[in-house]
């Protein structure tokens, strides 16, 4: 079972990554599956998607739940059937999920020289710390990876990473930092933790 991190960096929040190497029939066996997500996989065409989702029922299972626990609303969003929020996130070979006791937001995201020509459309306030890194591609694809995060936490239809998303400046000796949320008239402020591994970088934001 390769369960290939956990992370505690607050209380009663934790984090659970997965690194893909097992075949579909291997992920298939050891966990139950609602109706509701036979029929899912049924209309996944790529097998990668398939293994990704059914990883992501072993996840559930190390923190405590199958996936009869889970259910989602009419946004997709995620939810737990005792109240804990989750989130959910799937890249390439590696899946997590993040269950707490308060709102949270996950994102996995793989490095790419591609995010700098995709940069304008989702950074706004943090022009002058990304043009002036020499490591763009990875604080891009944090602050791309906070943004989704954030945007999975909120919720709300119309948020806009580049309006209303900011991400403080990052430094990459400390695996935090702060990021924020301004929409509606109305700002929420969020702790924003940061992980890289075999060229991947994981992003969840909780509320500060």
């Amino acid at each position: 079972m390769p369960l290939y991190k956990t992370l505690n960096n607050r209380h009663n929040t934790v984090v659970h990554i997965w690194k893909i190497t097992e075949t579909e029939a291997q992920l298939r066996s050891g966990i139950t599956l609602s109706e509701n997500s036979k029929q899912r996989l049924l209309t996944m065409s790529s097998e990668l998607h398939r293994r990704g989702f059914l990883s992501i029922r072993h996840l559930l299972h190390v923190a405590g739940y199958t996936d009869l626990d889970l259910f989602y609303d009419d946004k997709g969003k995620p939810h737990l059937n005792d109240g804990k929020f989750i989130s959910i996130t799937h890249s390439y070979e590696f899946t997590a999920i993040i269950v707490s006791d308060a709102p949270v937001g996950i994102d996995i995201e793989k490095k790419r020289e591609k995010i700098k020509r995709i940069a304008k459309k989702f950074i706004k306030y943090e022009n002058t710390c990304v043009y002036n890194s020499s490591q763009q591609v990875k604080l891009l694809t944090i602050i791309w990876g906070a943004k989704e995060s954030m945007y999975k936490l909120y919720g709300s239809k119309g948020l806009g990473f580049k309006a209303h998303c900011q991400v403080e400046p990052i430094d990459f000796s400390h695996p935090k930092s702060r990021c924020s949320i301004n929409f509606n008239g109305e700002s929420s402020y969020y702790d924003l933790f940061y992980l890289g591994f075999e060229n991947f970088m994981m992003v969840y934001v909780i509320p500060a």
